[in-house]
């Protein structure tokens, strides 16, 4: 049997499944796996968290070091977000240039940290114009079960909560921690015919019409979305989604609290 027709036999699977109300591994729609969070992960980073979205497996790692502001924010400090796609995470994944996958992966996890201003760049500013701290948001994908996004949000924003300014170590005065002011958290969701569910598995994300995350703050705002995928959200499947996105997100902010 060609891949092309088993693919097909499991999206029809996955989406028979959902018109019952039902999901490949038992959960329901608006279940999410379990999650574990494990902080200080890499003694060598400056911050560092693994996290363990059901099988998803994610290592985020930041490093903080003296550099040069750019020219038009010379008063702010300087956050780089990159994503790599492991090899050995997926069959899918192969060594070369970062997929476009990784890349969209770096963008949205950036982009919820900017616009829920969790940092504020202007603490990290040393000298104005001179020299200022720059934050380097490494992001591994070390086992791909689904749900990408959501995972190595958690673990950007858990390595982030327990980074340290290492001042001693560049003779810019003590250590610190890193001050994050807001937890952004991103909650993504998949259309499987009528069904919406939250955190979709690998398959699910094959077989979907549509995919939407969305990342709230602890304030109930939503902070920015990205769509991905064929397919369209009316605009009250978006307040929907919106609404069960800031249940979930607060329920993942007390578990990042209470690390």
């Amino acid at each position: 049997m060609s891949d092309e027709v088993t693919a097909e036999i499991l999206t029809t699977h996955v989406l028979d499944l959902a018109k019952k109300g039902r999901r490949l591994d038992g959960r329901g729609v608006d279940e999410m796996r379990p999650v574990k969070i494990r902080t200080g992960f890499v003694a060598s980073a400056d911050g560092s968290a693994f996290v363990e979205l059901g099988p998803t497996k994610v290592l985020a790692g930041i490093k903080l070091e003296p550099g040069t502001p750019f020219p038009d924010t010379p008063n702010a400090g300087v956050l780089t977000t990159n994503a790599e796609l492991v090899p050995l995470s997926s069959p899918g994944f192969e060594p070369g240039p970062p997929r476009p996958e990784a890349i969209e992966l770096s963008r949205v996890v950036d982009r919820a940290i900017r616009a829920a201003e969790a940092i504020d760049l202007t603490k990290l500013c040393v000298t104005p114009g001179e020299k200022a701290w720059v934050c380097y948001v490494d992001i591994h994908i070390l086992d791909d079960g689904g749900n990408l996004i959501d995972a190595a949000m958690l673990a950007a924003m858990s390595a982030l909560t327990h980074a340290t300014l290492p001042g001693e170590r560049f003779g810019l005065g003590e250590d610190k921690p890193l001050e994050v002011r807001h937890l952004p958290i991103e909650t993504t969701f998949a259309r499987l015919g009528d069904a919406l569910v939250v955190d979709p598995v690998s398959e699910e994300e094959s077989a979907c019409q549509g995919r939407l995350t969305i990342a709230t703050d602890e304030a109930g705002n939503v902070c920015a979305m990205q769509k991905g995928k064929v397919g369209a959200f009316s605009p009250q499947d978006v307040l929907q989604m919106a609404d069960r996105a800031q249940v979930h997100g607060d329920r993942l902010r007390d578990q990042i609290r209470a690390l």
